[in-house]
């Protein structure tokens, strides 16, 4: 079984709105709507969990059945911490999935996931256990010195840029964040699965990313995300 959990437990305090971000109306449907029409469609996702942010489950129930995601299966509330919520959605799958299980965590607030980018995902998750996307870097990286000048760059060919979706195996998954939370690892406060997984010592693997795999953090970004939706692709580019 595939199962893809969505993390929408954020406030989203930064964008300054009344409404969390993830249930921002853009062109009559919900950010958190067109995440989940991604899994939806995909044929080889079985099932769709949300962590979702308190008091706004029956909303995401609504939407769903409005919008026919019926591969949701399960809603769970979020944590104090993008980890804890992350651990919330995977303890709760622990009497319904098995070990060899893939499940996909994804940020709720990337609503541009292309099919691709899940179809490679199980492809790399199911060959080595563990799938994160990635994209190289394309500028140029430089360390600072102090708040003014450098000495020291990194080689951009050494770099990659890891986002959501990641894809794990569920028996890897259920070890790491129980070992990670009774031993205090990787759970700093930018921490998230890929970092916890590398903190307990796994390797990781890439699979394909997407430029157009926005976070939608900005009202900038919301402007970018309307723009991909409402874009016309010129036919003579190869």
């Amino acid at each position: 079984m595939n199962v893809a959990i969505v993390i929408a437990g954020g406030s989203g305090h930064r964008m300054k709105q009344d409404v969390p971000k993830q249930f921002l109306n853009v062109y009559d449907r919900p950010v958190i709507v067109y995440t989940l029409e991604a899994f939806q469609k995909h044929p080889s996702i079985d099932a769709i969990e949300v962590v979702c942010l308190d008091g706004w489950h029956d909303v995401l129930k609504a939407y769903a059945k409005q919008f026919n995601i019926d591969k949701l299966k399960w809603v769970v509330s979020g944590g104090e911490t993008a980890q804890e919520s992350i651990r919330n959605g995977i303890l709760n799958l622990k009497d319904k999935c098995k070990e060899d299980d893939i499940v996909i965590i994804h940020d709720g607030i990337r609503p541009l996931l292309e099919d691709f980018v899940i179809s490679d995902l199980l492809v790399k998750c199911e060959e080595h256990g563990n799938a994160v996307t990635s994209l190289p870097y394309n500028e140029q990286i430089f360390v600072i010195d102090d708040e003014e000048s450098t000495t020291k760059y990194i080689p951009r060919e050494t770099l990659r840029r890891v986002s959501t979706p990641q894809a794990y195996k569920f028996g890897k998954l259920i070890w790491a964040y129980e070992k990670a939370f009774a031993e205090n690892i990787g759970l700093h406060k930018s921490s998230y699965v890929n970092t916890l997984m590398t903190d307990l010592g796994e390797r990781l693997y890439f699979s394909a990313g997407s430029e157009k795999n926005i976070k939608l953090t900005t009202k900038d970004d919301f402007e970018l995300f309307k723009a991909y939706i409402k874009m016309d692709k010129d036919d003579w580019l190869k």
